[in-house]
This record gives structure tokens, sequence and C-alpha cells, in this order.
């Protein structure tokens, strides 16, 4: 099959399923018919600019990103566990404490995480607020937050 085809199949496919490595998702090619490589596998990595992020699992997984600013690093990662004080729910509402100075630096971790259904999210000097349409989707980033300091 042609190689847009085989492409656009991979971008289904990371957008539907969480792939971690390349073995995986040469099986997932592999059941929907693709007749495919390692080299080609880690070309088309390459020429789609994949990378691999943090999923709300835990686990690493590949993913689309439209620039280099949106990729999290274990800098970022590192960062955001030294940075955080606290995080909490109040409502609707994820209030995460941050030291003095580190507001922006969290706000700008949060938004590379592309969290489902953030409304919007406004740091301070020291304290990030994030805006969610439910109580339960609050609580859900709460966990999912928590998890990342642990």
């Amino acid at each position: 099959m042609a190689r847009s085809a085989r492409q656009s199949k991979i971008l289904e496919l990371i957008s539907t399923k969480e792939i971690e490595t390349q073995d995986e998702l040469a099986r997932e090619l592999k059941n929907a018919n693709f007749d495919i490589t390692q080299a080609t596998i880690s070309r088309d990595i390459k020429e789609l600019g994949l990378t691999k992020i943090l999923s709300s699992s835990g686990k690493y997984k590949y993913c689309f990103v439209g620039s280099d600013e949106q990729v999290i690093s274990n800098k970022y990662i590192t960062i955001f566990k030294e940075a955080v004080i606290s995080v909490k729910s109040a409502l609707n509402l994820v209030v995460v404490k941050t030291i003095k100075g580190m507001g922006a630096g969290v706000a700008s971790f949060v938004d590379k995480l592309n969290l489902t259904d953030l409304m919007g999210a406004v740091s301070g000097d020291d304290t990030v607020m994030l805006i969610f349409p439910t109580t339960t989707l609050a609580s859900e980033v709460v966990a999912t937050l928590s998890d990342i300091l642990a």
C-alpha cells in the first residue's frame, strides 16, 4: 500500500491507542494488513515527526505534536516535581500551589499535557488554577498530577 495510506493509519493508531514501542506499532499495522519492516516504521516515525509523551496512565506513548515546544521532556517533569507544593480540587477547579516564581513554568507543563476538557488555566507567581466543566474531571486531574508527583 502507498506510503500516505500507511502513515495515515499510523496517525489513526496512535490517536486511538497507547502505543509505546515500534514493535507494538508494527503489530497493529500488520493487523491492519500493512506489510511493513522495522526500518520503514522508523522512517515513518521520523517523517511524521512523532514523539513519545507521558500518557495519563503513566506510560510513554507515541503521539503527533504540532511543534517541538509541545514535547514533554524529562526536564519538564523534574521541574514540575521540584516546583509543586500541592495539588487540590475545589469543585470544578484544580489549584496547584508552587514554590515562589514557578507558577508560569508549572502552567506551561500542564498545557503540554493536553488534559481532556481543560477549559482554561491561569497562573500567578506561586499558583496555577485549572478550570474544568465538572467536579469529576477536576478530581481526575488531581489524581493524574499527583501520580506525576509520586
